[in-house]
């Protein structure tokens, strides 16, 4: 039986907290391995001991497997805890770990080498009768072959990366026309993240469910599951909402699709945790996409409606203990919703963002697995998700009204996270209804709305912005008014990036109280204790600081930015012009696509931006000539950063 005291997490942010508190509560001693841009992180501090293993950058310290084995054997960790992404699921790494004596906590090297190539993956499946998508899974890589196995198999078609997942490297092809586009764009970007460009083909299955069955296996050749999760609601192929049991699964389709994720895990000799994800048609038909040979970012869900704590189980397997149950042992209780929160710009078509945390208050009546700390830095060289929030009721019903309440009460400020659009998407009714497919925000959040304040939001960012400046110039803003006359400041405010001010009156009362003109709308603002506001009579809470000259402002399903403008110059503040293709946020150039002297046109891309694990095309905003250079392909920008300069089109 091998035996271990201490237990390395090579991972960050939520889900290595989330390992040292399951390890600790078994009476393990934790080991963490940090980045030169994570030494103030959650993880570090927790761990009983802590070693820096290289630069912020993922390559040279959370991918560096020979740095972390180096660390474990210098904090004396027999065993290693892989988390999920990175290397979790790098066959090498696993086989490194034993070869150095040290215990992985996940499956064997071999069952990891079988399953991590999509393509390998499905001709085995295919063999073992577990139903799969009819594709393209073969070695000939080449356009022709891939063109011509995609029109043999019909539109629409997914284009998939074989080395990996999380949705790089995958593209859905509506059109013959967009066909070569999407093969190159997703080789390209499957070389970037995964090291390969090998690509599978797959008939899309249009308003199918994405659900997934947990499987869990030990030592001793026990093999069960622990029911299914519905991932269906998923931006970019990325899952932002998961919730178990699914609405669609029936207990005789649960048990067909648990026998068949056994069948799966059994034809590998799977060992720990693992998940084995299906496409469900609406006529119950389901297909094999792939197996997760780790834990997944998803697990709370299972969790919570079976009562297991999937991390101590991964434990007790890799100590070699038995499964401490059966299948027949299984009985959910209940519903599970989670929502992943991103630092990301849904409005910008889901831009990650990077800056600094200034607030960050999490719910205190649900589960919240997160890393973070208020005055983080949310950096660029890893993925956007800072939190995950899961809510657990009798019944869906109950598990979706106490996420909204959960999310309504999140304070998340600094950045801009897709908090409001967690709650769109709970709040819609094909989702209350229980019928969210993958189309799901395709089809009804194809383009996100920018947060929108309205006039009581901003009346109440400009008493604040009163309140702070009588502070700062010692005035008595009872001063200003008599009974015989009030005395009216006029103020000009910016939410965001947007440099169209919202003008208006302020003018002081008495008691904290004022009277704000925005155009037609007057708006009574009382500011009471306990972050209260009285608006117009109606009372509602909010959460504000201010940063520098910005004042950032929680309210109702809004987080807002605000700068007073009241005294900036008027005019030349337009930023760089359509003429200009700066950065969008901090990242790196990985490709160039067009040369100084180049015809471009609106909407082209000029050069690709790696940030965050994904690739984000920078397009021209107008028609022109591409007058100037001022990037290469592997040059850390910032963002804002003038990358490149058009002239326009005469």
């Amino acid at each position: 039986m091998p035996a271990f005291d201490t237990i390395l997490i090579a991972n960050r942010g939520e889900i290595a907290c989330r390992v040292i508190r399951s390890a600790r509560a078994l009476g393990y001693r934790t080991a963490a391995v940090y980045s030169e841009a994570d030494a103030a992180a959650l993880h570090v501090a927790l761990a009983d001991t802590a070693r820096c293993i290289g630069p912020a950058e993922a390559a040279l310290s959370y991918l560096n497997a020979a740095a972390i084995i180096a660390a474990a054997k210098e904090m004396g960790a027999g065993a290693v805890h892989p988390g999920y992404g990175f290397l979790s699921e790098n066959a090498d790494f696993a086989a490194a770990c034993a070869e150095a004596g040290l215990v992985f906590i996940g499956p064997p090297a071999a069952a990891i080498a079988a399953m991590g190539n999509k393509a390998a993956a499905k001709r085995r499946m295919i063999k073992a009768g577990v139903p799969c998508v009819p594709g393209y899974q073969g070695e000939d890589q080449s356009d022709a072959v891939l063109l011509a196995e995609a029109k043999r198999i019909g539109l629409p078609v997914m284009v998939k990366a074989a080395a990996g997942g999380g949705g790089r490297g995958m593209r859905l092809v509506q059109e013959e026309s967009a066909l070569l586009a999407a093969i190159q764009s997703a080789r390209s970007e499957a070389g970037n993240a995964f090291g390969s460009g090998e690509l599978i083909l797959e008939k899309a299955v249009v308003d199918g469910r994405h659900v997934e069955i947990q499987v869990f296996g030990d030592s001793q050749g026990n093999v069960i599951h622990l029911a299914e999760r519905d991932c269906s609601v998923q931006r970019r192929h990325q899952k932002v909402i998961e919730e178990a049991p699914s609405p669609a699964v029936n207990a005789e389709l649960r048990a067909r699709m648990g026998e068949a994720a056994v069948a799966a895990a059994k034809a590998i000799g799977y060992v720990g945790a693992g998940t084995v994800e299906f496409l469900l048609s609406g006529e119950g038909e389901f297909y094999f996409l792939e197996m997760n040979t780790r834990l997944q970012v998803e697990h709370p869900v299972t969790e919570a409606i079976t009562g297991l704590d999937l991390v101590a189980l991964q434990l007790r397997v890799a100590a070699g203990e038995a499964l401490p149950l059966k299948q027949a042992d299984l009985a959910l209780s209940g519903h599970a919703i989670e929502v992943r929160l991103y630092a990301e710009a849904p409005h910008k078509g889901f831009l990650p963002q990077s800056g600094v945390l200034a607030a960050w208050q999490p719910p205190s009546d649900v589960r919240v697995d997160h890393g973070l700390a208020p005055g983080q830095e949310i950096t660029p060289f890893y993925d956007p998700m800072i939190a995950k929030i899961i809510a657990h009721g009798a019944s869906r019903e109950e598990a979706r009204r106490r996420l909204i309440r959960a999310l309504e009460d999140t304070v998340a400020l600094g950045i801009e996270t897709n908090r409001g659009f967690l709650l769109d998407l709970l709040r819609h009714p094909g989702f209350a209804a229980g019928a969210a497919t993958t189309r799901f925000i395709p089809q009804y959040f194809e383009k996100p709305a920018a947060p929108v304040a309205d006039a009581s939001a901003f009346a109440l960012a400009a008493a604040l912005f009163y309140e702070r400046d009588a502070a700062r110039w010692g005035h008595d803003a009872a001063a200003a008014w008599s009974s015989n006359k009030v005395l009216a400041s006029p103020f000009d405010l910016r939410l965001g990036d947007d440099e169209a001010p919202q003008r208006g009156m302020i003018a002081p009362l008495k008691d904290r109280q004022y009277r704000v003109t925005l155009g037609d709308a007057v708006v009574s603002v009382a500011l009471l204790d306990d972050g209260r506001a009285r608006l117009n009579g109606a009372e509602a809470g909010y959460r504000a600081l201010f940063r520098r000259d910005d004042l950032l402002l929680k309210f109702g399903a809004l987080d807002l930015a605000l700068r007073d403008a009241t005294y900036a110059p008027r005019g030349g503040e337009g930023g760089a012009g359509d003429a200009e293709l700066r950065a969008p946020m901090n990242g790196k150039i990985v490709a160039v696509l067009a040369q100084t002297g180049d015809a471009v046109r609106k909407g082209q891309a000029v050069l690709i931006l790696e940030a965050m694990k994904m690739q984000h095309e920078v397009t021209a905003r107008l028609d022109g000539l591409l007058e100037s250079l001022a990037v290469k392909p592997g040059d850390q920008v910032a963002t804002r950063q003038l990358l490149a300069a058009l002239k326009p089109a005469s």
